[in-house]
């Protein structure tokens, strides 16, 4: 049966089920939305380290996503893990195919658990190729420096200066976690060009979960294809991230 409304996914398995395919379509079932999935690498991970990454061929990609757009009613495509330079080329090549749809990019650059995913070209390609194609892009502190080609910011000031400059080449919005951060409060910084930052704030929790970018972007994918405003979107995922993380505290 076609699925009348889905996010298309387009990230890489983990082993595990602590994050990449098998977080992101379950955030979104939590939404109530349903999933189409493009495989971009099968990983080996436990929840401590990434022991392998192999990427799929760029054009059995290409195929599942035309077959993911040609089978159901596509609202969103949220991106993961883009392993190589060719994959990210197939992904930009196919969102140009269909525009129009909003894309959530999730620049995984390293994984919590621990172990480079990829390398400085790839962030290249990634700011280069798919950040100008995304309505939103959501990286960490880390992953925001090295796609703006700086150092980790140590500052909210930084966070915007090197927002500001993905704004510049092309993004049309940057979402700046604040999880790595320090302080009582988990802050994420929304920026889009011409207009003022809005904070996203949640009390910061002593736990730690695996996955919460993916379901971070997963949720804002599911906002965005159920027709909310972006930062209706930005709003609820950064509450449901907070409440799978409350109750991972409680359950310590």
């Amino acid at each position: 049966m076609s699925c009348a409304s889905c996010v298309l996914v387009i990230a890489a398995s983990d082993s595990s089920g602590g994050a990449g395919l098998s977080r992101d379509v379950e955030t979104l079932a939590a939404f109530g939305v349903r999933s189409a999935v493009a495989l971009t690498a099968i990983t080996v991970q436990t929840h401590e380290a990434v022991h392998r990454v192999a990427p799929v061929e760029p054009a059995l990609l290409a195929d599942q996503i035309e077959a993911a757009f040609s089978a159901n009613n596509i609202k969103a495509v949220k991106i993961g893990l883009l392993p190589t330079i060719p994959t990210i080329m197939e992904t930009a090549a196919a969102l140009r195919r269909h525009p129009n749809i909003p894309v959530i990019l999730d620049p995984v650059l390293a994984a919590s658990s621990g172990g480079a995913l990829t390398d400085a070209e790839i962030a290249k390609a990634l700011a280069a190729e798919l950040v100008p194609l995304s309505t939103i892009t959501t990286p960490n502190r880390d992953e925001l420096a090295v796609l703006a080609g700086a150092q980790t910011a140590v500052n909210d000031e930084a966070v915007f200066t090197q927002s500001r400059t993905l704004l510049k080449t092309g993004a049309a919005a940057v979402l700046a976690k604040g999880g790595h951060g320090t302080g009582s409060s988990s802050t994420d910084h929304l920026l889009l060009a011409g207009q003022p930052e809005i904070a996203f704030n949640a009390p910061r929790l002593d736990t730690s979960m695996r996955g919460t970018g993916c379901m971070l972007a997963s949720g804002i994918a599911a906002g965005l294809a159920l027709g909310q405003p972006l930062e209706t979107s930005v709003a609820g995922a950064k509450r449901f991230v907070y409440a799978r993380l409350r109750a991972a505290a409680k359950d310590r």
